[in-house]
């Protein structure tokens, strides 16, 4: 997996544990890594903040695992015995929609693209301090939980949980999209991008709100997942890729949902 072991704390002060954030308990993880010793140290710091883990180390048993136990989150390396990462990641798209964290080479670029054309919530360079897991974990299952949980909210109230433009519906409450009435096939940080981007119709979004909204830190100027990510979209929603109508890209400034494509 690439973590680095040194950022292990194997024990915890009581003043440790009350500095760190309880999460919710019942949140379980599915780590797929064949390197049983940083598989296990990885388990048994997430652990000790409060999460369920599993591990799975054969990339060829890992699909099965993941359409089976349906885990809230899978933590999935890129170079696994039997089949890879990528692979996986894909295969199991149809079948699973919750957060995929793909772990990859600090420099590859290539890896972190491909990983996020393949359906990746997010990605990891290696090697990874068990702190920065945890946190990005955290903001991923959270992300997915306060959207349900104001989507719940808001059924009483004036902000809508589901938005139509002409043939295009996307709906908060159930984090589903409709094209002509037909389902569309997203990834939950793909639903949570295109719900972004609809629900501030009109407007164009930095790539700066979108990345902070979206991944809870802020954009270093160089990460590529929200344009991957948004390519990925507008043919699903029936854009056109090269000359697009619906989401524009705003040349030095952002992105712009266009009400009335």
């Amino acid at each position: 997996m690439g973590l680095s072991s040194g950022g292990y704390p194997f024990r915890k002060t009581k003043s440790e544990m009350d500095g760190v954030e309880q999460t919710n308990e019942s949140w379980r993880i599915l780590i797929v890594e064949d390197d049983e010793r940083l598989a296990d140290l990885t388990r048994e710091y997430l652990e000790g903040n409060g999460l369920t883990v599993a591990v799975e180390s054969h990339g060829g048993h890992a699909v099965d695992r993941i359409r089976n136990e349906q885990p809230d989150l899978v933590v999935l390396d890129l170079m696994l015995p039997g089949e890879d990462g990528l692979s996986i990641c894909r295969r199991v798209r149809p079948y699973f929609s919750g957060p995929i964290i793909m772990l990859t080479a600090r420099t590859d670029d290539l890896d972190q693209v491909l990983g996020l054309e393949m359906g990746a919530d997010d990605y990891i360079g290696k090697p990874v301090q068990p702190r920065v897991l945890l946190a990005r974990i955290r903001a991923l299952l959270r992300r997915v939980g306060e959207t349900a949980g104001s989507s719940a909210e808001a059924e009483g109230e004036d902000e809508p949980v589901r938005l139509q433009f002409n043939d295009l519906v996307v709906d908060r409450s159930m984090r589903e999209a409709w094209l002509n009435d037909k389902s569309i096939d997203l990834t939950s940080a793909e639903f949570d991008l295109l719900w972004l981007l609809a629900s501030s119709a009109g407007r164009v979004l930095s790539r700066e709100e979108i990345f902070t909204a979206l991944r809870g830190i802020e954009y270093d100027g160089q990460d590529r997942s929200i344009d991957v990510r948004v390519s990925r979209i507008r043919p699903k929603i029936g854009d056109d890729p090269v000359h697009p109508r619906r989401i524009k890209t705003v040349r030095s400034k952002g992105y712009l949902f266009v009400k009335e494509a």
